[in-house]
């Protein structure tokens, strides 16, 4: 189960189902209801008769949506992004604690909504969360050359733009080569 120091993160949920969608477009079901499983979705809701073949694929499809929104690193597209998937996808939010979870916020599915649906406002939910906590987009896509995982960066201090600090490490030395090479041409130091 992915917990936090705090306890349940739906954020956390929502970039691991993203960022393993992104890896693999076509993630089995079955994969799908392991990942969620561990973020502590009820097992009985996962089976294979209450989270179908056409669920994962809406499932799947709604990860690529929020992919576009992590993507996102202006602040008031993003705030539109998250207000339209809100409005289209979203249900009054509620503090629930079960399955041995602490108390959390949860978005519940709209009458006769899918998985998608779910994912789609109760990913909104968090982002919007971090977007309001800290005043600012924190979350994004590594920008990395030839990476590009998504990341939530919802410590203090400047906005991330790396998922990782080998990632920012590999950048900062590539520039700093590369205004070597520009300053000696010939290889000289």
């Amino acid at each position: 189960m992915a917990e936090s120091a705090q306890g349940f993160s739906a954020a956390r949920r929502l970039l691991d189902v993203t960022e393993a969608v992104r890896a693999d477009p076509g993630l089995p079901r079955a994969a799908l209801a392991a990942l969620l499983a561990r973020h502590g979705e009820r097992p009985s809701d996962l089976e294979r008769g209450a989270f179908t073949e056409a669920d994962a694929a809406e499932l799947r499809a709604a990860a690529g949506r929020m992919a576009e929104v992590f993507a996102e690193q202006d602040e008031d597209r993003a705030a539109a992004a998250l207000n339209a998937l809100l409005e289209e996808h979203g249900t009054r939010p509620r503090l629930t604690r079960h399955d041995g979870h602490p108390w959390h916020l949860h978005a519940d599915r709209k009458e006769g909504a899918g998985w998608g649906g779910w994912f789609l406002a109760s990913g909104a939910l968090a982002l919007a969360l971090l977007l309001t906590e800290h005043g600012r987009i924190a979350w994004g896509a590594c920008a990395a050359a030839g990476c590009g995982r998504l990341f939530l960066g919802a410590g203090t201090g400047s906005a991330r733009r790396h998922c990782s600090a080998a990632c920012a490490t590999r950048e900062r030395v590539a520039a700093h080569r590369r205004r070597r090479r520009a300053a000696h041409p010939d290889g000289e130091s």
